[in-house]
């Protein structure tokens, strides 16, 4: 008896960064938003996550790197697949996910603790989070936006570098 075995295509990987200098002069209180500017913040725009307007993909890895070093807050990660209208602007209270945007999230990425990795802190994606996670970009875009939020008070160093990267199976 002849078995045949059908190979699957592997899907294209894409890793996706996207880096801030946090404004922060201060502390962030738990629940702020981690963002480059404390009256016009934007969200983090991860491009070319899909490979053509409409599409999708999946999130299979995620990882958080900021400058400043001894740093040990657990972050959370909001995407969307258009600009949310939550509170965008740096060291303000999170209001996401609100209402408006329901139809705009795709995913929410929770981070461990972060530590330091001999130089500049970093976290991974905490153990009991599940990915991968999937998602479908608006349909004329290929980007997905986010909302960084610490989970817990810290102090960053103002205009240090905190970077998002994201690691995409696009379909």
């Amino acid at each position: 008896m002849e078995v045949k075995v059908k190979m699957a295509t592997l899907s294209r990987v894409k890793i996706v960064r996207v880096t801030k200098a946090l404004a922060a002069a201060g502390a962030y209180a738990a629940g702020d938003v981690l963002s480059e500017n404390a009256t016009t913040g934007t969200s983090w725009t991860f491009s070319g996550c899909a490979r053509d307007n409409g599409r999708g993909g999946r999130i299979v890895n995620s990882y958080v790197q900021s400058e400043t070093t001894n740093l040990t807050p657990r972050l959370v990660l909001y995407l969307f697949n258009a600009t949310p209208t939550s509170a965008l602007n740096d060291n303000v209270a999170n209001t996401a996910i609100i209402h408006a945007d329901l139809t705009k999230k795709v995913a929410t990425i929770a981070f461990g603790a972060m530590s330091e990795n001999g130089g500049d802190s970093e976290a991974y994606v905490s153990p009991v989070e599940l990915m991968p996670k999937t998602f479908i970009c608006a349909a004329t875009d290929t980007s997905l936006y986010g909302v960084l939020v610490t989970l817990d008070a810290v102090t960053q160093t103002a205009t240090d570098d905190m970077t998002v990267v994201l690691e995409i199976e696009q379909e």
